[in-house]
Order: C-alpha cells, then structure tokens, then sequence
C-alpha cells in the first residue's frame, strides 16, 4: 500500500508519494509562498492561501491517480510548520486544506521538524558516528538534529530564507551591510543555541536539506534539470558555498534567475537562505556539508510505513 506526506512550509508545498517498499512514485516540489509577510502580519495573507490551496488541489488529483491505479488506500499525513505555527488564522487555512484534501494538517513543532527531517535525510545516506547534525534550512525557520549512533536533540532557530529576506535584504542586489545584519542575525541566535547546547557545535559533520542547500548545489554543480544522483550525498566545500553565496548576492533579480540549477521561483529569496548556511558554516568553521536529497516528506514517509506494517 503506497503512503504520501504533503509538507506545507513557508515557501514550498510539497508532495512525496512512495511504494510500500520506500521506492518514489512521486515528488513534486511547488513554490507557493505561504508565509509571504507572516513574519511581519503574523497572518497568512489571502493570495498566500489560494497559492497553497490551488497547488494542493493538484496533490489531491495524484493521490486519487495513485489510488485508483493500485486499487488501494493512500495513508496521507500533512505536515505544517513555520508561517502556520506563527500565524493566528491559521485554522481557517486548515478548514480549506481539510475541504480540499480530506485531510486535516498537523501543525508540528520545530523539534519534530527537526527529528522528521532528521529521519528522512538520513536515509541511505553515510553518517559519522562521532556527531553529525542534519540542518533543514526552511523559509521560516531552521532546524537541527544532532545525532551520533541515534538521534540525540532537536533545535529550531527561527530564521529561514523567506523571514530574512523580508527583515533585511530591501535592495536589488542587497547591500552589504543588508547581508551583513542578516548573518548577524543567524550567528547570533546559533551562539545563543550553542551556549545551552555545547556538544551542537563539536558535530564532525554537517548534513544539509531542504531548498536553500538543494539549490545551491544545484547552482554549483550547474544542474539545468534536478538529477537526484547528483545531488545526495554531494560533499560541498565551504569555499564553493562562499562562491555562490557571493555570485548570487551580487547579481541583481533579473539577472540571477538565468542561473543553471536555480528555479526562477526561489531567487528572490535564496540569497536569505544562502546568509542562513554562510553564517552556520563560518560559526562551526566547517570545511564542507554533506547534501541529503531527502527531507522531512521522507521521515513521514517511513513513519507511515512503519505503522501500515505492523
């Protein structure tokens, strides 16, 4: 019996539909901009939720595809995280998601982000014993799995791609001092995580998920189509992320859209998410991060199976 898992996130609506042997059937990654002014409104503006709704309404069309091809039930859970634990008309948008979909979102805390993105980036992918930490990079916030031989802590910082963008990058190219202020920012919240949480920064290994470290290894290894080969498990050095951090920083909008590996969609807001891994990378005085193309929609993936075989 297949399962599926919608991951609705500040930036991105995102669908995993898989086998029941874990093999994909579909993964669908749709830029809808939930949390567009959240940080600011602590709202979901309305053009946000029908971006969302509209995107969702096409999950539900595959889900009822795979259903009717397998003549099976499709478990589905939904997951929502940042813009939605942030914004205080959430429940209406939950209404609409449950009249569209049939299912009601499960509004999840930044730790279980963070263990769920934790258990889907791990999979088949080598992991250093001695500590390794899976960083999730979302638009609202950032989340982080410590782990050695299991998984030990969670954390969640709230600073995302779409929430810096909106607090300090107000020029096209940005500024330096906008870029400046916005890795102050991310290095200010980790040094504050990392005086309650020491052994965090000791980790040999970084693992990274989700949009903004996809698309920046995309935008180095210049994918003009995304090759799920080449991207998990990619070792990217700490100097290559600092070429693209400052290639992407200094282009203007119009002129970092013609990028190869960089959906037009993201590039308003990726240089946001490339000030969160600069200033996590240059804290830790980490050589490299480890690219996982599995995410959060992959750990409930594998919870759902668990629980469809027992």
């Amino acid at each position: 019996m297949p399962v599926a898992a919608i991951d609705i996130g500040t930036n991105s609506t995102n669908l995993l539909v898989v086998d029941d042997d874990g093999t994909t059937l579909h993964r669908v990654v749709g830029v809808t901009r939930l949390g567009a002014g959240v940080d600011g409104e602590r709202r979901l503006a309305s053009d946000a939720i029908a971006r969302t709704n509209d995107k969702l309404t096409e999950y539900a069309a595959t889900i009822a595809r795979v259903r009717e091809q397998r003549s099976t039930s499709v478990p589905l859970r939904i997951s929502a995280s940042s813009a939605c634990r942030d914004a205080a008309n959430r429940d209406e948008f939950f209404d609409l998601v449950e009249r569209t979909i049939g299912v009601r979102p499960e509004l999840i805390s930044g730790h279980d982000e963070a263990r769920l993105a934790y258990l889907g980036a791990t999979k088949n992918l080598s992991t250093d014993h001695m500590g390794h930490v899976v960083i999730d990079i979302g638009g609202g916030s950032t989340e982080f799995a410590y782990g050695d031989t299991e998984l030990r802590s969670t954390h969640s910082l709230d600073v995302g791609a779409v929430r810096l963008t909106e607090r300090h990058l107000r020029h096209d190219p940005p500024r330096p001092e906008e870029l400046l202020n916005a890795i102050g920012d991310v290095q200010d919240l980790f040094d504050d995580l990392v005086r309650e949480t020491p052994n965090l920064s000791g980790a040999r290994q970084l693992i990274g998920v989700a949009g903004t470290i996809v698309t920046a290894a995309a935008v180095e290894i210049g994918l003009r189509e995304f090759d799920h080969s080449r991207i998990h498990g990619f070792r990217f050095p700490r100097a290559a992320v600092e070429d693209v951090f400052r290639t992407l920083a200094t282009e203007t909008l119009d002129d970092r859209k013609h990028n190869p590996g960089l959906p037009p969609e993201r590039a308003d807001v990726i240089v946001g998410g490339l000030c969160v891994l600069v200033g996590l990378m240059r804290r830790w005085d980490a050589d490299e991060i480890v690219v996982s193309a599995h995410n959060i929609m992959d750990g409930i993936c594998a919870e759902l199976l668990r629980e469809s075989a027992r």
